[in-house]
């Protein structure tokens, strides 16, 4: 089989991704709108029939002084991952994106590798002799999934190096916690929270907090506990700007695409999370929190929400996003891994990020300037 790649409307590549259970948010054309730093183009696969049988949003993001762009897929594209010629739905990508400019082309499969379930993690953290998550047995694998990264090395793909997704830095996290939704009633799922989960959800409606959903208006409110957040957490926050064009962008493709929730407690908002959701896919986005308080469970009480509107709107996991997988007790990120996995979900492991260099120079260079920022 062969496949013909070229550029789709904004209105094809919308009814392609309509017509899947599930795609990624950031291979949607509104995600285009949000990196404003980045060219943003939307392909599509035809086959023999002129059948559109796959998409991808393109980002490129240009050299600086260079005719030359780094082009990214983040969690896409959205192709037959499972073809037995895998190599005849990328050939036509780099093709055509060669001819774009590119020096380096990114793609992230989103193909799931192996599953760990919440009392596996549990497990592994408790285990002294457990360094990261990939030393534990998983609790699930895909035999077909675990042969990809031979399959695009044996086609010249090379493994991304871990990194952010900010400028030059593209990157999306290989390993996520996820909570099946699917079949479940609320019921079953509040029972599969852990005790402490359903403790502090309990504590948090007896303290009276309240969780509302927000508007436009409200980020600036979100953006001051998201700053407050990232210095008590050392990362760089992103500015409100970013979250507003988010805003706009997303709601005008969908108008339930991006929420907002604010959890209020006596008159002041102590916490906030944004939730995006693509047909029966829905994640936690961003989320902040204020030191004060604390004690009335806010974060608890905001994500228990959130679950309950997802499994209203029909979907089918909940996805809480990335996780570290390292075990280390020292690493701070362990206590996020903790609260995610008392959810009763399980942590999942991606195919990661894979480089493929149409210009080496180039893409060595780039490669070193990534390594010393």
């Amino acid at each position: 089989m062969s496949y013909r790649l070229k550029t789709i409307t904004r209105e094809d590549h919308l009814a392609f991704a309509a017509a899947r259970p599930s795609v990624s948010h950031l291979q949607l054309p509104s995600w285009g709108e949000v990196k404003r730093d980045w060219r943003a183009e939307s392909v599509g696969w035809f086959d023999a029939g002129d059948r559109l049988v796959g998409a991808g949003l393109v980002l490129l993001r240009p050299l600086p002084k260079l005719n030359r762009s780094f082009a990214y897929l983040p969690e896409g594209p959205v192709i037959d991952w499972t073809a037995p010629d895998l190599d005849a739905w990328l050939r036509p990508l780099l093709a055509h994106l060669e001819a774009r400019g590119a020096f380096t082309v990114r793609i992230g499969p989103p193909v799931a590798l192996r599953r760990w379930s919440a009392d596996a993690v549990k497990a592994a953290i408790a285990d002294p002799a457990a360094r990261r998550l990939g030393d534990v047995a998983p609790t699930a694998e895909d035999p077909h999934a675990l042969g990809l990264a031979g399959r695009l090395r044996r086609a010249g793909w090379r493994q991304s190096p871990p990194g952010t997704e900010d400028g030059f830095a593209a990157g999306q996290p290989r390993h996520v916690f996820r909570l099946p939704l699917a079949g479940r009633s609320l019921e079953q799922i509040h029972q599969g929270l852990n005790q402490q989960w359903r403790r502090n959800i309990k504590k948090a409606e007896k303290a009276g907090v309240k969780v509302v959903q927000g508007g436009y208006a409200d980020l600036a409110v979100f953006h001051r506990l998201y700053v407050e957040t990232a210095e008590r957490d050392r990362f760089v926050p992103r500015p409100l700007e970013y979250f507003q064009r988010m805003w706009t962008a997303l709601r005008a493709e969908h108008e339930d695409r991006m929420r907002l929730y604010l959890a209020h407690h006596d008159g002041e908002v102590l916490a906030a999370a944004t939730m995006l959701t693509v047909g029966e896919h829905v994640w936690y986005s961003y989320g902040a929190s204020t030191s004060r308080r604390r004690e009335v469970q806010p974060n608890n009480a905001i994500q228990w929400k959130m679950i309950c509107d997802a499994h209203e709107l029909g979907a089918a996991v909940y996805d809480f996003r990335g996780i570290t997988d390292t075990l280390d007790e020292d690493d701070h990120l362990v206590g996020l891994l903790r609260f995610k996995a008392g959810s009763g979900g399980e942590a999942v492991e991606y195919a990661g990020e894979w480089d493929f260099p149409l210009r080496r120079v180039l893409h060595q260079a780039f490669r070193l300037y990534l390594s010393r920022r």
